[in-house]
């Protein structure tokens, strides 16, 4: 008899935007083991315990819950948005698929949040109204090589796009870069959109065109959304401009 593992994610940080399913999976979990900050914003009871570890720790912190779960333990993976996109569960399924048999046996139930570019898209109006993609920019697990044929493959192929871990102190460059591929690639006015901790105090939403947009503009609390060509800016007075891309796309001429 195994206990449960559930891996789920508070949201970009508004603790509104935490799903009551991930609440439920709080309330009947035992153990917690996630990031500091992640864990942080949760309230536990006292008979809870928290497991915190650095953020770069992902595959053992995996490891150690499902230990915890296959002796009978109901644990709780936290990761911040969505525990899907670019967070825990595809490392709690790694540290399954590489790890002994008896954690194949675990009750793993993964519980879908709300990732930072929904977030971010629902307070600017809707960048992500037609297709898109979301990629990462940390070469800590992947070459940069391949980041850089995926931007230049779909900015060609007309999908917004975006852009998580834009720039940390260890990465300062890659954002940059990224824009200059961009622009071999997309007009000038494309509307580039900074969304940091979108919902939380802080907040910080900027819109400006991408052949003007600047990396400083990011940090790692930061999703940057490309827009494609067909994205428009409607300004409105005294209010924030709302960007959005429609959902028609007209056939190419021949």
């Amino acid at each position: 008899m195994t206990g449960r593992l559930h891996v789920i994610g508070t949201g970009p940080g508004n603790p509104d935007q935490m799903t009551p399913e991930a609440l439920r999976a709080v309330e009947a979990s035992t153990e917690f083991f996630g990031y500091f900050p992640y864990i942080d914003r949760l309230n536990l009871r006292p008979d809870q315990i928290k497991v915190a570890s650095d953020n770069r720790e992902e595959l053992n912190r995996a490891e150690a819950a499902l230990a915890r779960a296959a002796t009978g333990v109901n644990v709780c993976v936290v990761s911040g948005g969505d525990p899907g996109v670019f967070a825990m569960a595809a490392a709690v399924c790694e540290a399954i698929d590489a790890g002994p048999e008896e954690w194949k046996s675990v009750d793993l139930v993964v519980v879908p949040g709300v990732t930072a570019m929904l977030a971010v898209a629902a307070r600017i109006g809707a960048p992500l109204g037609h297709d898109f993609c979301a990629i990462s920019l940390s070469d800590n697990l992947k070459p940069w090589e391949i980041i850089e044929r995926r931007l230049r493959m779909v900015a060609e192929a007309g999908l917004v796009i975006a852009l998580y871990n834009p720039i940390s102190k260890a990465r300062p460059w890659q954002l940059g870069k990224a824009f200059e591929i961009l622009r071999e690639v997309l007009p000038g006015e494309t509307p580039v959109i900074f969304g940091r901790a979108a919902g939380r105090p802080d907040e910080r939403m900027l819109v400006m065109p991408l052949g003007e947009a600047e990396a400083e503009r990011a940090d790692m609390a930061t999703c940057v959304v490309i827009g494609s060509p067909e994205t428009r800016v409607i300004a409105r007075p005294d209010l924030p401009d709302l960007v959005y891309t429609p959902r028609f796309l007209k056939a190419p001429s021949k």
